[in-house]
């Protein structure tokens, strides 16, 4: 078990290396400024911290990780007129951990986030993810495009790109290889809480991650590649599989020292979406792009969505 948890903890390296999250200045830090509020996703509760005025922007983290993430983008977008809904994905913080794998499928967690729309009390809105949260709002746009005007995508790839380069690209399926272990049934059993926060610098935020951790669930964290990461074993997609096309247009992010999902997987997002697509790769940012190139991150996002939002 030893050997295998070492195993485990070098390859959730490569997903946690290089995360640099810079100290908040109190002035705009948003911990102390959201407002804390719940949806219903099914009798599953979804907690989301919410900021600002305006058209709403909903937002999705991915593992390790909780709302608290797009802290950087929530300040910036609230000051320029938006309102913005961080959730704590079902599994993690304040949200619902519902039990079995089963309660992780794809099409529940886009009713979580169909269910924040409406708690919220509008149509439509804008859909953020990075990680998890990232096939998570290609997923919303993919099936829920009533609820959504438009796509922001923090490293993370299409999933027919991902599913690719794991079956094709020797090095995507070596370096996915902390994914497949995720994917045994005692996975959770060998992680630490204390070292799930290891990528996060600030001295002041970690303490938060360490609660936001201690109050979530790590077997649900990891039912996320249970229920929905592709198989090591699994073959490309047939020639003749199509996901449904994304009918808005989209921004990409991609930190290309990333190295659980490589910037191939990019080639080709074009076949998959209907409007314009605007992929921003950024030299020397890592795999949580959105803190570590929190200022371009935050303001390409705010520039971006003024040209398609007023």
């Amino acid at each position: 078990m030893r050997g295998a948890a070492l195993t485990m903890w070098m390859a959730l390296g490569l997903v946690l290396q290089g995360g640099n999250v810079m100290a908040d200045d109190t002035d705009t830090d948003v911990w102390n400024q959201v407002e804390h509020k719940y949806a219903d996703a099914g009798g599953v509760k979804i907690h989301y911290a919410a900021l600002g005025q305006g058209p709403l922007v909903v937002m999705i983290h991915g593992f390790p990780d909780f709302w608290y993430s797009w802290r950087k983008q929530m300040r910036a977008l609230a000051d320029h007129g938006y309102r913005t809904a961080a959730v704590d994905l079902r599994g993690y913080n304040l949200s619902d951990k519902p039990k079995g794998v089963e309660n992780y499928a794809m099409p529940l967690l886009v009713g979580d986030i169909a269910a924040v729309v409406k708690a919220e009390k509008v149509d439509k809105a804008v859909i953020v993810g990075h990680d998890w949260g990232g096939s998570l709002a290609w997923n919303v746009a993919m099936r829920r495009p009533d609820i959504t005007e438009l796509l922001i995508i923090c490293n993370l790839p299409h999933p027919a790109g991902i599913a690719r380069e794991i079956a094709t690209n020797p090095q995507q399926k070596k370096n996915s290889e902390y994914a497949f272990n995720f994917q045994k049934p005692d996975a959770h059993k060998v992680i630490s809480l204390e070292r799930l926060t290891q990528w996060v610098t600030d001295p002041a935020a970690r303490p938060r991650y360490l609660q936001a951790f201690q109050q979530s669930d790590v077997e649900a964290m990891l039912n996320y590649y249970k229920a929905n990461y592709p198989k090591p074993d699994a073959p490309p997609p047939p020639a003749d599989f199509t996901f449904p096309k994304v009918k808005v247009p989209v921004l990409m992010f991609h930190g290309l020292e990333d190295q659980a999902l490589l910037p191939g997987a990019l080639n080709g997002t074009w076949q998959w979406v209907e409007k314009d697509l605007t992929i921003m790769t950024i030299p020397g940012a890592n795999h949580f792009v959105q803190q570590d190139a929190a200022e371009t991150v935050s303001n390409t996002m705010v520039d971006w969505l003024s040209r398609r939002k007023r």
